[in-house]
C-alpha cells in the first residue's frame, strides 16, 4: 500500500476531523532515514487498515504544517487521536516501537 501525501489544504479534514487515529510521517525526498522508514509504515498501514490512517507530509513542500507541530528533524512521526497530538517519535525507529504507540492509540 502506498501512503497518501497530505498538505495544509487537506490537513484539517484528513487529520483533525478524522474519526480514527492518524499517524503522520513528516519526511523529505532527500532523507535516507525517511526512505528506510517507508516500508515499515506501509506494512503498518496494511496491518491496521480501518483502525488508523498513516499519512505523509513533505516538509519541503509544507514547512508550515511541520513548524506547527514542532517538527525540527526528520523523519518525525506524529500520532493524533481525536484531532490532538498524542505522541511524537523522532528518527528511524524499529517497527515494534511504532506498533507500541499505535496499540496505545487504538487501545
Amino acid at each position: 500500500m502506498s501512503l497518501r501525501l497530505i498538505n495544509k489544504e487537506n490537513f484539517e479534514e484528513e487529520v483533525l476531523k478524522s474519526t480514527i487515529p492518524v499517524v503522520i510521517d513528516f519526511w523529505a525526498e532527500w532523507c535516507p532515514p525517511c526512505k528506510m522508514l517507508l516500508p515499515l509504515l506501509e506494512q503498518l498501514a496494511d496491518e491496521y487498515a480501518g483502525k488508523i490512517k498513516i499519512l505523509k507530509v513533505n516538509v519541503d513542500d509544507d514547512s508550515e504544517v511541520a513548524a506547527e507541530y514542532n517538527v525540527t528533524n526528520i523523519p518525525t512521526l506524529v500520532f493524533f487521536k481525536d484531532g490532538t497530538p498524542f505522541e511524537k517519535i523522532v528518527g528511524a525507529v524499529p517497527k515494534q516501537k511504532i506498533k507500541e504507540v499505535i496499540e496505545l492509540l487504538i487501545g
